[in-house]
Protein backbone atom coordinates (compact mmCIF):
# COMPACT_ATOMS: atom_id res chain seq x y z
CA UNK A 1 0.00 0.00 0.00
CA UNK A 2 1.06 3.60 -0.59
CA UNK A 3 0.62 6.87 1.27
CA UNK A 4 -0.98 9.42 -1.07
CA UNK A 5 0.99 12.63 -1.60
CA UNK A 6 -0.54 15.97 -0.73
CA UNK A 7 -2.20 18.25 -0.15
CA UNK A 8 -1.90 19.94 -3.56
CA UNK A 9 -4.02 22.50 -5.39
CA UNK A 10 -5.05 22.97 -9.03
CA UNK A 11 -4.26 26.59 -9.84
CA UNK A 12 -6.70 27.09 -12.72
CA UNK A 13 -9.57 28.46 -10.61
CA UNK A 14 -7.32 30.85 -8.68
CA UNK A 15 -5.18 32.56 -11.33
CA UNK A 16 -6.31 36.16 -11.91
CA UNK A 17 -5.01 39.67 -12.51
CA UNK A 18 -5.00 40.43 -8.79
CA UNK A 19 -2.12 39.79 -6.41
CA UNK A 20 -1.05 37.27 -5.23
CA UNK A 21 -2.72 35.29 -8.00
CA UNK A 22 -1.10 37.11 -10.94
CA UNK A 23 2.48 35.80 -10.66
CA UNK A 24 4.25 32.52 -10.06
CA UNK A 25 6.02 33.79 -6.95
CA UNK A 26 2.83 35.27 -5.53
CA UNK A 27 0.67 32.20 -6.04
CA UNK A 28 3.39 29.86 -4.77
CA UNK A 29 3.75 31.88 -1.57
CA UNK A 30 -0.04 31.85 -1.14
CA UNK A 31 -0.23 28.07 -1.65
CA UNK A 32 2.67 27.38 0.69
CA UNK A 33 1.20 29.61 3.42
CA UNK A 34 -2.00 27.53 3.31
CA UNK A 35 -0.07 24.30 3.82
CA UNK A 36 -0.12 22.93 0.28
CA UNK A 37 2.83 20.80 -0.80
CA UNK A 38 2.14 20.70 -4.53
CA UNK A 39 0.58 22.68 -7.36
CA UNK A 40 -1.10 21.35 -10.49
CA UNK A 41 -0.12 23.78 -13.21
CA UNK A 42 -2.33 25.01 -16.08
CA UNK A 43 -0.26 25.68 -19.17
CA UNK A 44 -1.92 28.51 -21.10
CA UNK A 45 -0.71 31.48 -19.05
CA UNK A 46 2.87 32.54 -19.76
CA UNK A 47 3.06 34.34 -16.40
CA UNK A 48 3.32 30.89 -14.82
CA UNK A 49 4.83 28.62 -17.45
CA UNK A 50 5.96 28.86 -21.06
CA UNK A 51 4.91 25.41 -22.21
CA UNK A 52 6.90 25.36 -25.44
CA UNK A 53 10.01 26.57 -23.66
CA UNK A 54 9.57 23.93 -20.95
CA UNK A 55 9.46 21.32 -23.72
CA UNK A 56 12.46 22.64 -25.61
CA UNK A 57 14.74 23.72 -22.76
CA UNK A 58 15.70 21.48 -19.86
CA UNK A 59 17.44 24.48 -18.34
CA UNK A 60 14.20 26.46 -18.28
CA UNK A 61 12.33 23.47 -16.83
CA UNK A 62 14.92 23.13 -14.08
CA UNK A 63 14.76 26.85 -13.30
CA UNK A 64 10.97 26.68 -13.11
CA UNK A 65 10.96 23.74 -10.71
CA UNK A 66 13.74 25.39 -8.72
CA UNK A 67 11.67 28.54 -8.26
CA UNK A 68 8.68 26.51 -7.11
CA UNK A 69 10.83 24.33 -4.82
CA UNK A 70 12.02 27.52 -3.14
CA UNK A 71 8.53 27.76 -1.63
CA UNK A 72 8.55 24.14 -0.48
CA UNK A 73 6.31 23.08 -3.38
CA UNK A 74 6.40 20.61 -6.25
CA UNK A 75 4.58 20.55 -9.57
CA UNK A 76 2.23 17.56 -9.30
CA UNK A 77 1.12 17.51 -12.94
CA UNK A 78 0.86 19.91 -15.84
CA UNK A 79 -2.67 20.47 -17.16
CA UNK A 80 -3.84 20.90 -20.75
CA UNK A 81 -7.57 20.70 -20.05
CA UNK A 82 -8.42 23.56 -22.41
CA UNK A 83 -6.06 22.43 -25.15
CA UNK A 84 -7.27 18.84 -24.87
CA UNK A 85 -10.83 20.07 -25.30
CA UNK A 86 -9.81 21.47 -28.68
CA UNK A 87 -8.45 18.17 -30.00
CA UNK A 88 -12.07 17.21 -30.75
CA UNK A 89 -14.83 19.83 -31.08
CA UNK A 90 -18.22 19.27 -32.67
CA UNK A 91 -19.11 22.20 -34.98
CA UNK A 92 -22.05 23.06 -32.72
CA UNK A 93 -19.52 24.19 -30.11
CA UNK A 94 -17.03 26.01 -32.35
CA UNK A 95 -18.02 29.49 -31.20
CA UNK A 96 -18.04 28.50 -27.53
CA UNK A 97 -14.59 26.91 -27.55
CA UNK A 98 -12.78 29.31 -29.87
CA UNK A 99 -11.93 31.44 -26.85
CA UNK A 100 -9.64 28.69 -25.54
CA UNK A 101 -7.33 29.13 -28.55
CA UNK A 102 -5.01 31.98 -29.58
CA UNK A 103 -6.55 34.55 -31.90
CA UNK A 104 -4.54 33.45 -34.93
CA UNK A 105 -6.32 30.05 -35.09
CA UNK A 106 -9.84 31.10 -34.17
CA UNK A 107 -12.67 30.67 -36.70
CA UNK A 108 -10.47 27.97 -38.25
CA UNK A 109 -11.26 24.55 -36.73
CA UNK A 110 -8.48 22.75 -38.60
CA UNK A 111 -5.79 25.19 -37.51
CA UNK A 112 -7.19 25.24 -33.98
CA UNK A 113 -7.01 21.45 -33.73
CA UNK A 114 -3.45 21.37 -35.08
CA UNK A 115 -2.45 23.97 -32.48
CA UNK A 116 -4.07 21.89 -29.72
CA UNK A 117 -2.31 18.69 -30.80
CA UNK A 118 1.05 20.49 -30.79
CA UNK A 119 0.29 21.83 -27.31
CA UNK A 120 -0.27 18.28 -26.04
CA UNK A 121 2.99 17.14 -27.59
CA UNK A 122 4.83 20.02 -25.93
CA UNK A 123 3.20 18.97 -22.66
CA UNK A 124 4.53 15.43 -23.01
CA UNK A 125 8.12 16.60 -23.38
CA UNK A 126 7.75 19.37 -20.79
CA UNK A 127 6.46 16.81 -18.29
CA UNK A 128 9.51 14.65 -18.90
CA UNK A 129 11.84 17.65 -18.53
CA UNK A 130 10.20 18.56 -15.23
CA UNK A 131 10.39 14.96 -14.00
CA UNK A 132 6.65 14.21 -13.95
CA UNK A 133 5.04 10.85 -14.71
CA UNK A 134 1.40 11.95 -15.17
CA UNK A 135 -0.44 14.67 -17.07
CA UNK A 136 -4.01 16.02 -16.76
CA UNK A 137 -6.27 16.81 -19.72
CA UNK A 138 -9.73 16.55 -21.32
CA UNK A 139 -10.61 14.26 -24.23
CA UNK A 140 -12.73 16.75 -26.15
CA UNK A 141 -16.01 15.64 -27.66
CA UNK A 142 -17.58 14.85 -31.01
CA UNK A 143 -20.60 13.06 -29.48
CA UNK A 144 -21.76 14.83 -26.31
CA UNK A 145 -24.81 16.39 -27.96
CA UNK A 146 -26.02 12.85 -28.77
CA UNK A 147 -25.83 11.47 -25.21
CA UNK A 148 -29.63 11.16 -24.95
CA UNK A 149 -30.90 8.75 -27.66
CA UNK A 150 -33.64 10.99 -28.99
CA UNK A 151 -34.04 11.55 -31.83
CA UNK A 152 -32.92 8.02 -32.50
CA UNK A 153 -29.22 7.89 -33.25
CA UNK A 154 -28.20 6.53 -36.68
CA UNK A 155 -26.60 3.09 -36.48
CA UNK A 156 -22.81 3.34 -36.16
CA UNK A 157 -22.73 7.02 -35.14
CA UNK A 158 -21.20 6.38 -31.71
CA UNK A 159 -18.70 3.83 -33.03
CA UNK A 160 -17.58 6.21 -35.78
CA UNK A 161 -17.22 9.01 -33.26
CA UNK A 162 -14.94 6.98 -31.01
CA UNK A 163 -12.94 5.77 -33.99
CA UNK A 164 -12.28 9.39 -34.97
CA UNK A 165 -11.47 10.37 -31.40
CA UNK A 166 -8.95 7.51 -31.21
CA UNK A 167 -7.42 8.55 -34.55
CA UNK A 168 -6.80 12.03 -33.17
CA UNK A 169 -5.48 10.95 -29.80
CA UNK A 170 -3.31 7.95 -30.72
CA UNK A 171 -0.34 10.01 -31.99
CA UNK A 172 -0.54 12.13 -28.84
CA UNK A 173 -0.64 9.05 -26.63
CA UNK A 174 2.38 7.70 -28.48
CA UNK A 175 4.23 10.96 -27.78
CA UNK A 176 3.44 10.64 -24.09
CA UNK A 177 4.60 7.04 -24.16
CA UNK A 178 7.85 8.11 -25.80
CA UNK A 179 8.38 10.54 -22.92
CA UNK A 180 7.38 8.09 -20.19
CA UNK A 181 4.31 10.00 -19.02
CA UNK A 182 0.74 8.79 -18.40
CA UNK A 183 -1.95 10.89 -20.09
CA UNK A 184 -4.82 11.19 -17.61
CA UNK A 185 -8.23 12.08 -19.00
CA UNK A 186 -10.53 13.79 -16.53
CA UNK A 187 -13.74 11.79 -16.84
CA UNK A 188 -16.20 14.65 -17.11
CA UNK A 189 -19.66 15.55 -18.47
CA UNK A 190 -19.29 17.40 -21.75
CA UNK A 191 -16.40 15.16 -22.82
CA UNK A 192 -16.76 11.97 -24.82
CA UNK A 193 -15.11 10.23 -21.86
CA UNK A 194 -17.68 10.95 -19.15
CA UNK A 195 -18.18 7.63 -17.32
CA UNK A 196 -16.89 4.06 -17.21
CA UNK A 197 -18.62 2.80 -20.35
CA UNK A 198 -17.33 5.66 -22.50
CA UNK A 199 -13.82 5.30 -21.09
CA UNK A 200 -13.87 1.61 -22.03
CA UNK A 201 -15.13 2.42 -25.53
CA UNK A 202 -12.24 4.83 -25.98
CA UNK A 203 -9.75 2.37 -24.50
CA UNK A 204 -10.87 -0.27 -26.98
CA UNK A 205 -10.58 2.23 -29.85
CA UNK A 206 -6.96 3.05 -28.91
CA UNK A 207 -6.10 -0.65 -28.55
CA UNK A 208 -5.76 -0.43 -24.76
CA UNK A 209 -2.96 2.08 -25.06
CA UNK A 210 -0.90 1.87 -21.86
CA UNK A 211 -0.80 5.66 -21.49
CA UNK A 212 -4.58 6.21 -21.81
CA UNK A 213 -5.21 6.71 -18.10
CA UNK A 214 -7.71 8.43 -15.81
CA UNK A 215 -7.88 11.55 -13.70
CA UNK A 216 -10.38 10.48 -11.05
CA UNK A 217 -12.79 13.17 -9.81
CA UNK A 218 -15.75 11.77 -7.85
CA UNK A 219 -17.76 15.01 -8.03
CA UNK A 220 -18.64 14.39 -11.67
CA UNK A 221 -20.02 10.98 -10.78
CA UNK A 222 -22.27 12.32 -8.03
CA UNK A 223 -23.93 14.56 -10.62
CA UNK A 224 -24.46 11.49 -12.83
CA UNK A 225 -25.60 9.28 -9.93
CA UNK A 226 -22.79 6.82 -10.68
CA UNK A 227 -21.17 4.69 -7.96
CA UNK A 228 -17.94 6.63 -7.50
CA UNK A 229 -16.50 4.14 -4.99
CA UNK A 230 -16.97 1.07 -7.17
CA UNK A 231 -15.45 3.08 -10.04
CA UNK A 232 -12.14 2.82 -8.19
CA UNK A 233 -12.51 -0.95 -7.94
CA UNK A 234 -13.08 -1.16 -11.69
CA UNK A 235 -10.37 1.23 -12.87
CA UNK A 236 -7.76 1.61 -10.12
CA UNK A 237 -5.01 0.28 -12.40
CA UNK A 238 -5.65 3.19 -14.76
CA UNK A 239 -6.21 5.95 -12.17
CA UNK A 240 -3.01 7.99 -12.18
CA UNK A 241 -4.30 11.42 -11.05
CA UNK A 242 -6.87 12.55 -8.47
CA UNK A 243 -8.94 15.72 -8.08
CA UNK A 244 -10.40 16.13 -4.61
CA UNK A 245 -13.66 17.99 -5.26
CA UNK A 246 -16.93 17.72 -3.38
CA UNK A 247 -20.48 17.70 -4.76
CA UNK A 248 -24.07 17.07 -3.77
CA UNK A 249 -27.20 15.79 -5.50
CA UNK A 250 -30.59 16.93 -4.18
CA UNK A 251 -33.32 15.99 -6.70
CA UNK A 252 -36.75 17.55 -6.44
CA UNK A 253 -40.12 17.05 -8.06
CA UNK A 254 -39.03 19.60 -10.66
CA UNK A 255 -35.50 18.55 -11.65
CA UNK A 256 -32.91 15.78 -11.51
CA UNK A 257 -29.63 14.97 -13.24
CA UNK A 258 -30.25 17.23 -16.25
CA UNK A 259 -30.70 20.31 -14.07
CA UNK A 260 -33.54 22.07 -15.86
CA UNK A 261 -31.20 24.65 -17.46
CA UNK A 262 -30.78 26.26 -14.03
CA UNK A 263 -27.65 28.07 -12.87
CA UNK A 264 -25.23 26.18 -10.63
CA UNK A 265 -26.72 27.37 -7.35
CA UNK A 266 -30.18 26.19 -8.38
CA UNK A 267 -29.35 22.80 -9.85
CA UNK A 268 -30.12 19.48 -8.15
CA UNK A 269 -26.50 18.46 -8.72
CA UNK A 270 -23.90 21.05 -7.83
CA UNK A 271 -20.23 21.28 -6.90
CA UNK A 272 -19.31 22.25 -3.35
CA UNK A 273 -16.20 23.10 -1.35
CA UNK A 274 -14.54 20.19 0.43
CA UNK A 275 -16.56 18.97 3.39
CA UNK A 276 -19.72 20.83 2.34
CA UNK A 277 -20.99 18.15 -0.06
CA UNK A 278 -22.01 14.51 0.16
CA UNK A 279 -18.94 12.61 -1.03
CA UNK A 280 -17.50 9.88 1.19
CA UNK A 281 -13.85 10.86 0.99
CA UNK A 282 -12.82 8.58 3.87
CA UNK A 283 -13.70 5.58 1.73
CA UNK A 284 -12.12 7.09 -1.38
CA UNK A 285 -8.79 7.78 0.33
CA UNK A 286 -8.87 4.28 1.85
CA UNK A 287 -9.52 2.67 -1.53
CA UNK A 288 -6.75 4.59 -3.26
CA UNK A 289 -4.27 3.77 -0.51
CA UNK A 290 -5.29 0.10 -0.66
CA UNK A 291 -4.74 0.03 -4.42
CA UNK A 292 -1.29 1.66 -4.25
CA UNK A 293 -2.20 4.97 -5.87
CA UNK A 294 1.15 6.73 -6.04
CA UNK A 295 -0.02 10.19 -7.10
CA UNK A 296 -1.19 13.40 -5.49
CA UNK A 297 -4.44 14.43 -3.82
CA UNK A 298 -5.13 17.71 -5.65
CA UNK A 299 -7.79 20.16 -4.50
CA UNK A 300 -9.93 21.46 -7.34
CA UNK A 301 -12.04 24.28 -5.97
CA UNK A 302 -15.41 24.68 -7.65
CA UNK A 303 -18.27 25.84 -5.43
CA UNK A 304 -21.39 27.81 -6.24
CA UNK A 305 -21.66 29.15 -2.68
CA UNK A 306 -18.38 29.47 -0.77
CA UNK A 307 -15.57 31.96 -1.49
CA UNK A 308 -12.62 30.36 -3.28
CA UNK A 309 -9.98 31.47 -0.78
CA UNK A 310 -11.97 30.06 2.12
CA UNK A 311 -12.46 26.89 0.09
CA UNK A 312 -8.72 26.61 -0.52
CA UNK A 313 -7.78 27.22 3.12
CA UNK A 314 -10.30 24.68 4.40
CA UNK A 315 -9.48 22.28 1.56
CA UNK A 316 -5.78 22.09 2.40
CA UNK A 317 -6.60 21.00 5.94
CA UNK A 318 -9.35 18.65 4.74
CA UNK A 319 -6.99 16.77 2.43
CA UNK A 320 -4.25 16.67 5.05
CA UNK A 321 -6.66 15.09 7.50
CA UNK A 322 -7.83 12.49 4.98
CA UNK A 323 -4.43 11.28 3.76
CA UNK A 324 -3.77 7.88 5.34
CA UNK A 325 -0.21 7.14 6.40
CA UNK A 326 -0.26 3.47 5.51
CA UNK A 327 0.96 0.85 7.93
CA UNK A 328 4.21 -1.02 7.38
CA UNK A 329 3.13 -4.05 9.39
CA UNK A 330 0.06 -6.17 10.04
CA UNK A 331 -1.91 -5.45 13.21
CA UNK A 332 -1.68 -9.10 14.28
CA UNK A 333 2.08 -9.43 13.79
CA UNK A 334 2.45 -9.78 17.56
CA UNK A 335 0.85 -13.23 17.27
CA UNK A 336 2.90 -14.41 14.32
CA UNK A 337 4.76 -17.71 14.51
CA UNK A 338 7.92 -18.71 12.74
CA UNK A 339 7.47 -20.40 9.39
CA UNK A 340 7.85 -24.18 9.82
CA UNK A 341 6.94 -26.32 6.83
CA UNK A 342 7.08 -29.57 8.81
CA UNK A 343 4.62 -28.14 11.36
CA UNK A 344 2.41 -26.80 8.56
CA UNK A 345 2.20 -30.22 6.93
CA UNK A 346 1.46 -31.81 10.27
CA UNK A 347 -1.42 -29.38 10.85
CA UNK A 348 -2.76 -30.21 7.40
CA UNK A 349 -2.70 -33.89 8.24
CA UNK A 350 -0.07 -34.61 5.60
Amino acid sequence: MTTIKGPAVFLAQFISDDAPFNSLDGICQWAADLGFKGIQMPTLDARFIDLQKAAESKTYADELTGTIAGYGLEITELSTHLQGQLVAVHPAYDDFFDGFAPKNVRVNPKARQEWAVQQLKYAAKASQNIGLNAHATFSGSLLWQYFHPWPQRPAGLIEDGFAELAKRWTPILNEFDHNGVDLCYEIHPGEDLFDGETYEMFLEAVNNHPRACILYDPSHFVLQQLDYVQYIDFYHERIKAFHVKDAEFNPTGKQGTFGGYQNWANRAGRYRSLGDGQIDFKTIFSKLAQYDFTGWAVLEWECCIKNQEDGAREGAEFIKNHIIKVTDKAFDDFAAVETNQILNRKNLGL
